[in-house]
């Protein structure tokens, strides 16, 4: 056990980009560690068995499994790998040790660890890297870490180099150690004879390890400029201090479909990992209870109802106890989709507890001032309705099911186009969200592209006098109204003013006629709802029998209707302002893709604690970004966002708004 831990399991997150391997790492050191009976050969023995999961044929959930190995507890997280889902990821990391980043031995995929990364280091992470899939035999493992040295703020540490035998990899040498090692089915064997030769070879890398280290250690430093070789245990002391205090990235190698490596890996996890007391001050609240426990998941499953998975970070959690109002009415062990009734959690362990409503994911239980993982801003909407009006109920209490599992998620109603709209975080998230909907939850939902939220002013004033008269046997309607029409500068809202003199309409009736013209303006002469104009009620006149507050409403609402295709209409847009953050080399490709979409460029940065990123701010039609992350992420492999705010309304015109206007015609005769 590393020097100064707390006993208890230690906690790993596996992370790292779709298709690199984790899942199948994650397999294969289950049957190393005797857990399950199976090896994995590229098949799924262990994972994700959602519907949503095997729908996309990625994994869309964080899977736990734990493992003994050498007589100490491992609790894997195995992570989504699709960067839509890095909430999900976000919310498991926080609750974790270490984390393995497993990637491909590719150097042109290497950009795509960035945003994981950063968040590892952001959030002060200890973690290393596993390079998988070595056995191709194109692999250049210092290619792979310069490219590192690129997106990482930590420098990159060469634990393995491969050794190679023609065109095939056969082994490896372990640079802390000077050992070499030869690949093999049923784990790796030390080479003996011929092992001075191959170390020889390696003397380089060996020193570039060690002067890495050197600039953390003077003891070391001393050394190498007296030219003393360190003893092994010396170097991985120093190894395991920087690990822990987030100096380095140890680089380790393998092949999870072959075996290849796992047992240095979990070698280093042990001697080298840190413990939970690093983990605890990260995560622990100011002031806490006897009892306190972070929150990184939520599911609903039809036979239990709402699951918490928790990590303990304080007392001993048992069933029955009472914490922040909540009762802790049950613990389990988690093992992939097993639940295994426990008695007791201690501190550091993590387990699943059944109906903890007052509880969400991120927060922690007995103390509600813990750190939480930032949330991700969504980027990506649909309109959602209901296939039959009487599931509207059911569909309110899927989405907030859905929400509480993945808080990346939101709902909004948008009160100017009257739809309901779910935001996620790209067009997988969201097909992730409609399965969940349909198949999970059974409510059978459509999504489409969401309205852009036009408004429309004016340009001109008018007077118009204005009578509302209706007789239908006894008492009439009667309303009699003049009123003027101004327009306003641009966000300045609307105003109502009232400079009726002599009681020519009675105070009573006012608040009335302010009414119907708020009334009209839902809906102005080009169909949209109308900002930025100013009413002021100048004179009437009112039926002592017919006068009643609804005739000067329906008197105020036809004034407008009258006067507002006077006034010289136009059509407004809404304004986002968008910061787009991608890496350097991909900048020029999003300029031309902001200036396709009418965007207008304020201003470009680096992107501050990013190597190698920067990022532009612009202004740009709502109309324009709705698949605008679609088109990102496919520019720069993946790995770019944005972040976007409403900025203003601007006036439209020419062919586009030509095209609103009719698109909007026709809809509203179809609908």
């Amino acid at each position: 056990m590393a020097k100064g831990t707390l006993h208890g399991p230690r906690v790993v997150a596996l992370v790292g980009p779709y298709s690199s391997g984790k899942t199948t790492l994650l397999e294969n050191i289950l049957f190393l560690t005797e857990t399950t009976r199976r090896r994995a050969n590229g098949e799924r023995v262990f994972g994700d068995d959602s519907v949503e999961a095997k729908a996309l044929s990625m994994g869309v959930d964080t899977n736990i499994a734990s493992v003994h190995y050498l007589d100490d507890r491992y609790i894997f997280l195995d992570c989504p790998g699709s960067i839509e889902f890095m909430q999900e990821t976000r919310n498991a990391l926080h609750a974790a040790d270490v984390a393995v980043v497993v990637a491909e031995p590719e150097p042109a995929k290497i950009f795509a660890l960035s945003p994981l990364l950063h968040e590892l280091e952001a959030e002060g992470i200890p973690h290393l890297m596993f390079i998988n899939k070595i056995d191709h035999s194109d692999v250049h493992i210092r290619e792979i870490a310069a490219a590192l040295d690129e997106v990482s703020a930590l420098p990159a540490v060469l634990r393995h180099v491969p050794i190679r035998d023609g065109n095939d990899i056969t082994g490896f040498v372990d640079l802390a150690s000077k050992r070499a090692y030869n690949y093999g089915m049923d784990g790796s064997r030390e080479i003996k004879d011929g092992a001075e030769s191959i170390l020889e070879q390696i003397a380089e890398d060996r020193f570039h390890m060690l002067e890495t280290l050197a600039d953390f250690h003077d003891d070391l430093m001393e050394e190498l400029l007296e030219e003393v070789d360190p003893p092994s245990d010396e170097v991985f002391a120093d190894l395991a201090d920087d690990l822990k205090e987030g100096r380095i990235m140890p680089v380790l190698m393998g092949c999870a479909t072959q075996a290849y490596g796992l047992k240095r890996l979990m070698k280093a996890l042990r001697h080298e990992m840190p413990g939970f007391e690093l983990a605890s001050k990260r995560m622990m609240p100011k002031k806490t209870k006897e009892i306190a426990a972070y929150i990184l998941k939520t599911r609903h499953l039809s036979h239990m109802g709402k699951l918490s998975f928790a990590r303990v970070l304080k007392g001993s959690v048992t069933e029955g106890l009472h914490v922040d109002g909540n009762k802790i009415s049950g613990l389990f062990r988690i093992a992939g989709t097993d639940l295994k009734k426990a008695t007791m959690a201690d501190v550091g362990d993590l387990v699943a507890v059944p109906r903890l409503d007052g509880v969400n994911t991120g927060e922690t239980l007995g103390g509600k001032d813990a750190p939480m993982p930032e949330k991700l801003q969504p980027v990506y909407a649909r309109a959602i309705e209901v296939s039959d009006r009487k599931n509207e109920a059911k569909l309110s209490e899927a989405l907030t099911k859905l929400v509480e599992e993945d808080p990346s998620y939101e709902v909004e109603h948008n009160e100017d186009t009257g739809e309901l709209l779910l935001w996620g975080q790209g067009e997988i998230h969201m097909r992730a969200a409609m399965i969940r909907l349909n198949d999970k939850y059974g409510v059978e939902v459509r999504f489409a592209d969401p309205h852009v939220a036009y408004k429309e002013t004016i340009r001109r004033n008018k007077v118009q006098h204005t009578r509302y008269k209706k007789q239908s046997g006894g008492h009439g309607q009667f309303g009699d109204v003049v009123i003027e029409v101004r327009p306003r500068s641009l966000g300045a809202g609307f105003e109502f003013q009232e400079k009726v003199t002599g009681g020519a309409v009675p105070k009573q009736y006012i608040p009335s006629v302010e009414a119907g013209v708020k009334e009209y303006l839902r809906q102005g002469p080009l169909g949209f709802p109308v900002v930025d104009v100013e009413v002021t009620l100048q004179d009437g006149q009112h039926h002592s029998v017919d006068s009643s507050d609804m005739a000067f409403k329906t008197a105020g609402r036809m004034a407008m209707a009258d006067a507002m295709p006077e006034c010289d209409p136009v059509l407004l847009e809404p304004i986002e302002h968008v910061r787009v953050m991608a890496p350097t080399s991909y900048m020029a490709k999003i300029n031309g893709m902001i200036s396709s979409r009418r965007g207008q460029i304020m201003g470009f940065d680096g992107r501050d604690g990013w190597p190698g990123w920067d990022q532009i701010d612009a202004k740009m039609p709502a109309s324009e970004m709705q698949d605008l992350i679609i088109e990102l992420r496919s520019l720069t492999q993946g790995v770019g966002t944005f972040e976007h705010k409403f900025d203003h309304l601007a006036e439209l015109a020419g062919r586009q708004k030509d095209q609103v206007l009719k698109n909007h015609t026709v809809a509203r005769r179809t609908g």
